[in-house]
């Protein structure tokens, strides 16, 4: 299975970041090693010193295919969820200023955490869905998908140009602002639709 991530795909995150709107998506992957096991915290690596959250809503593929339409991008997945993109954001800021790319920032060992899937039919509209991180119970990122530059299907279709998508692929589709650095002993909790789908001890 691939993991496959969508860049500055909301407009206040770009700003706070003080990055280049960009005129397509930007795609970056994790390999699944970056998958964190369920149940088990998550620890700073020892190469950072300022490792970021980034809590985004994802999308798990349900069947093979290539060249997806945007009208037909809908049939090619079932479930959505809730994951964190562990960034360590000073690696990445001397990757970004020396034009390299970003894996060691972002594909790390245990970068990925996967919260729980959601059947998507719970859902009235996958363009008006509410999510939110909460860290010791304090509200620290909070959006809604109509926020997102590209939708989940136009992001389905635009991926699928370039990567054939397989059942189990996972989409991280970007984040929104509020990214802030974790500190050991750190709770982080995840809500879609203020429905709790995922808890994160820090060590």
């Amino acid at each position: 299975m691939k993991i496959i991530c969508i860049g500055r795909n909301y407009v206040n995150h770009i700003a706070e970041l003080n990055n280049e709107r960009p005129d397509e998506p930007i795609i970056f992957m994790k390999p699944d090693t970056a998958i964190l096991p369920k149940k088990t915290p998550f620890t700073i690596p020892e190469f950072s010193n300022d490792v970021h959250h980034e809590i985004e809503v994802l999308v798990k593929i349900s069947k093979v295919g290539k060249y997806i339409e945007t009208k037909f991008a809908h049939k090619y997945y079932d479930e959505i969820g809730l994951g964190i993109d562990f960034t360590a954001r000073d690696i990445q800021d001397k990757l970004k200023d020396k034009g390299l790319p970003w894996e060691k920032a972002k594909a790390f060992d245990g970068s990925a955490i996967i919260g729980d899937f959601q059947p998507k039919n719970n859902f009235n509209s996958m363009e008006n869905i509410t999510f939110e991180l909460k860290n010791n119970g304090k509200s620290v990122q909070k959006a809604n998908t109509s926020y997102m530059l590209w939708k989940i299907d136009e992001i389905i279709s635009y991926v699928s140009k370039y990567f054939t998508l397989k059942k189990g692929d996972i989409i991280f589709t970007g984040t929104p602002e509020g990214v802030a650095k974790v500190a050991p002993n750190d709770i982080l909790e995840g809500f879609i639709e203020n429905k709790k789908v995922l808890r994160l001890h820090i060590k």
